[in-house]
């Protein structure tokens, strides 16, 4: 019997590496990478990425003409360079995220990304293999359709909690969204003082009710879960088209021998009794049906504001690196 991971990918499902650990990303052979500031910051305290540092505090120094726009400069660098190793591992792609403190900014947002995509041309890595990550805000997904129409620039709209906001995204034409499987268990864990089941999942069955709806409207924007807790998660959406795994869950599957029965089918959807709902160009509307959900309201808060807080951070580590150079 193979193991789990192998059995999960048979089944057609994309195993995308939830990490910035270039060790962790090549021993379970993913196929694409996701970071976020969270991420690289995790990794960038390790002694093996020094390096990786040291080029982008390099070239942090002759960019910008006062201390901030030099730390910006380093950060955008930063990230690019643990990109660049990545995608000397993954054969597909690796997600880039926008500084999250853009998750209220449309303009602001397509300017990053737009600066994020020219560093790595730089280096020689064309914007095929490059997915812009942005907050599934009003703003965030609005600055992907324009990435996506007008640059040709394909967007990973994260920290998703529910169907509205994956709704409006896949209207934007995103190539990819990341619904918050673990991050949505944990309210309700929270809230209602109790555990779930696998099945009873309430992160599953979000991403279940968005991957039937863009199967059975025809969507061609990829459902990529993340954010597990445990295997079971994982394996109640064996079936999606992609999902993103952090390293020790990685690991369980890679030792398990369990069976992985398939959970989600694309063809099934058609059948499904499925209320067609839109948001193109309605921003009002978005915004009452996001707000009806506290979860989704609560946990895109918390991401934002957890990714920037890292942001930060790491900026600071930055900031005292140039200083010290």
């Amino acid at each position: 019997m193979s193991s789990s991971l192998d059995q999960l990918k048979a089944l057609g499902t994309t195993v995308v590496c939830d990490s910035g650990d270039f060790a962790t990303i090549d021993k379970y052979k993913a196929q694409d990478a996701t970071t976020n500031p969270s991420l690289i910051l995790a990794a960038s305290k390790k002694e093996e990425y020094a390096k990786l540092m040291d080029v982008a505090v390099e070239y942090g120094k002759d960019h910008g003409k006062d201390i901030d726009e030099k730390v910006d400069a380093t950060l955008d660098r930063l990230l690019v360079e643990f990109g660049k190793e990545i995608l000397k591992i993954v054969p597909g792609k690796v997600s880039t995220e926008v500084d999250a403190r853009f998750s209220f900014d449309v303009q602001g947002s397509i300017n990053k990304a737009l600066h994020i995509i020219d560093l790595y041309d730089s280096i020689g890595i064309k914007k095929e293999r490059i997915l812009i990550k942005l907050a599934s805000t009003w703003e965030g997904i609005k600055a992907a359709h324009t990435l996506q129409t007008e640059h040709g620039i394909n967007c990973n709209l994260t920290l998703m909690f529910s169907l509205p906001q994956a709704i409006a995204a896949a209207e934007a034409g995103a190539f990819l969204i990341s619904p918050f499987v673990g991050r949505i268990l944990d309210w309700y864990k929270a809230a209602h003082k109790k555990d779930f089941s696998p099945q009873e999942d309430p992160g599953v069955k979000s991403v279940v009710a968005i991957f039937n709806y863009y199967k059975k409207y025809g969507y061609k924007t990829i459902v990529m879960g993340a954010s597990f807790r445990n295997v079971g998660e994982i394996t109640e959406l064996a079936g999606c088209d992609y999902l993103t795994i952090s390293p020790n869950l990685l690991e369980d599957l890679y030792n398990s021998k369990d069976k992985v029965p398939q959970k989600l089918i694309a063809e099934d959807a058609s059948s499904l009794d499925i209320p067609k709902r839109s948001y193109l160009d309605d921003e009002s509307l978005f915004r009452f049906d996001f707000n009806e959900e506290a979860m989704a309201v609560e946990k895109l808060r918390e991401g934002i504001s957890k990714f920037a807080a890292d942001a930060i951070t790491l900026k600071d580590i930055l900031q005292k690196k140039i200083e010290s150079a």
